[in-house]
């Protein structure tokens, strides 16, 4: 088992940033593949970005990439999202998940299986 717990989230006008943590306790961490998903209000969750158990590896959706960065400290058994030029379409809770091994698509929320609470990131014009 692996409880999540992200922090970070806000309000932040466009074009600032905000950095979420995701700290992780149970099993260890350096052993699961990371990934942030959101979802803004009345649509599904979506992939934001993964990074692979060692770090070695990121992953984006085209409309975070050169905005967004993961990295993860396994010492602190943490995942970090730093998010920049924040857009109003940026708007939605984020969600970190965490993965024991990838069968298909890093991201697919259906390949996560264990999830955090979710923190409310608001962008405001």
């Amino acid at each position: 088992q692996v409880q999540l717990v992200e922090s970070g989230g806000g309000l932040v006008q466009a074009g600032g940033s905000l950095r979420l943590s995701c700290a992780a306790s149970g099993r260890p961490f350096s052993s699961y593949h990371m990934g942030w998903f959101r979802q803004a209000p009345g649509k599904g969750r979506e992939f934001v970005g993964a990074i692979t158990a060692s770090g070695t590896n990121q992953y984006y959706t085209n409309s975070v990439k050169g905005r967004f960065t993961i990295s993860r400290d396994n010492a602190k058994n943490t995942v970090y999202l730093q998010m920049n030029s924040l857009t109003l379409e940026d708007t939605a809770v984020y969600y970190c998940a965490a993965a024991i091994r990838y069968s298909r698509d890093y991201s697919w929320a259906s390949e996560y299986n264990y999830w955090g609470q979710g923190t409310q990131v608001t962008v405001s014009s």
